[in-house]
């Protein structure tokens, strides 16, 4: 792992809370949450031991606990464990309203003469940083200077940085060597393109994937009396066929082609979609799901004005983003809606046909059919009809 250049920063890190080079406190630096997970596994097993967690690990929220708080208990030695792990969230608060003089001289004050027998990591996941740091947004430029220049003489700054797809495709195959399984290098790439270079998603994934394919191997026909001799192994069309976001491509075409009101195109994507599923009640809700979403992120683009794809990541929060290779799309395809009613009129679409799909109609395709075609089609003008609703209410 030492040799892919994203993990260096971690496993600098790793290496050094195992050694008698610990510092009394470090700083995590950037959201990437795979990253952050790895240091804490990292320093849980070697300064928490499972026997003593209750006692020595300790997780701080600065929006619920001051940090003169934070530090008190930091240089009270435990009676009860030889050494005590601080994880101190919500760094950002240190940074904002104010100047906080008493604040940073207290934690000048700590680390002059720190508690050997604790240490504290502070946790800053309020910085993005992109793989290549000269991207930096300056607002977050900014904010890491200032930790930097308040933290960095005392702690060490362990940086969290996206992980680059090429080092993404390389960890896939290393992991899968210890997984004892094998990826083709084409499903690696497609993998981690598909999940924009998440590595949280990529690790979850592939966990399934390993799986799948192990279960795959099993079900081949062996010669009596002999066990399988080949690796089980992960292909293109598997990851194809089980990963959600690998089929997000046809859906952002189907969107596509439903936005320029293409209804042949969008009928034969979404059959498309279909073919490539088992047809069943789950997968319909689930393509209605990304229907909704994906129109929802519209929604969103289109009120916010999004002209251009580096200021779609500030409107659309971390959860609600798509892989960034459908940005550039769904911002042309939203700017193809005139008004914020033909996308709120979609939602409800697509929120009907979700009701008639669950209510289990004859045919679940038909339901889909019907909305792709009333998608791909200008509204038309609601005519009066009758109702009792104000009666009811009356």
């Amino acid at each position: 792992m030492a040799a892919l250049r994203s993990f260096a920063s971690t496993t600098r890190f790793l290496a050094e809370i195992s050694s008698p080079n610990l510092r009394p406190g470090y700083v995590l630096a950037g959201d990437e949450a795979f990253l952050y997970q790895r240091c804490r596994a990292g320093v849980l097993a070697a300064l928490a031991p499972p026997d003593q967690r209750d006692f020595c690990l300790h997780d701080l929220d600065l929006a619920e606990v001051s940090i003169f708080d934070v530090l008190d208990q930091a240089q009270t030695p435990s009676l009860m464990v030889p050494f005590q792990v601080f994880f101190v969230r919500n760094l950002k608060l240190l940074y904002t309203r104010g100047a906080k003089k008493a604040e940073f001289e207290a934690i000048d004050q700590y680390f002059r003469r720190a508690n050997p027998q604790a240490v504290l990591l502070f946790v800053a996941d309020h910085l993005s940083i992109p793989a290549d740091p000269r991207r930096m947004e300056l607002q977050d430029k900014e904010r890491f200077e200032r930790i930097r220049e308040t933290l960095g003489e005392w702690c060490g700054i362990v940086e969290l940085a996206r992980v680059e797809e090429g080092d993404a495709v390389r960890w896939l195959g290393e992991e899968a060597q210890v997984r004892g399984v094998s990826i083709d290098q084409d499903a690696a790439r497609e993998l981690v393109d598909a999940l924009g270079a998440d590595m949280l998603l990529i690790a979850s994934e592939f966990e399934k994937l390993a799986l799948y394919a192990q279960g795959k191997l099993l079900k081949l026909p062996q010669p009596d009396g002999l066990e399988a001799a080949a690796l089980p192994r992960i292909s293109l069309g598997d990851v194809e066929t089980m990963v959600l976001a690998a089929k997000q491509r046809s859906l952002y075409e189907l969107t596509d082609a439903i936005s320029r009101r293409d209804r042949p195109a969008a009928l034969a994507l979404l059959h498309g979609l279909l073919n490539a599923s088992d047809g069943g009640e789950d997968a319909a809700i689930g393509h209605l799901y990304m229907l909704a979403r994906t129109f929802r992120q519209m929604l969103v683009i289109l009120e916010k004005n999004v002209r251009d794809s580096r200021a779609i990541w500030s409107v659309l929060w971390q959860g609600f983003r798509m892989p960034p290779f459908a940005a550039d799309d769904l911002i042309r395809q939203a700017r193809r809606y005139k008004s914020r009613s033909d996308l709120t009129r979609a939602l409800r679409l697509i929120a009907r046909a979700d009701l008639e799909i669950r209510s289990s109609p004859p045919d679940k395709r038909l339901v889909l059919e019907r909305l792709v075609l009333a998608l791909a089609s200008d509204a038309v003008p609601a005519r009066f009809e009758s109702s009792t609703q104000f009666a009811m209410e009356l």
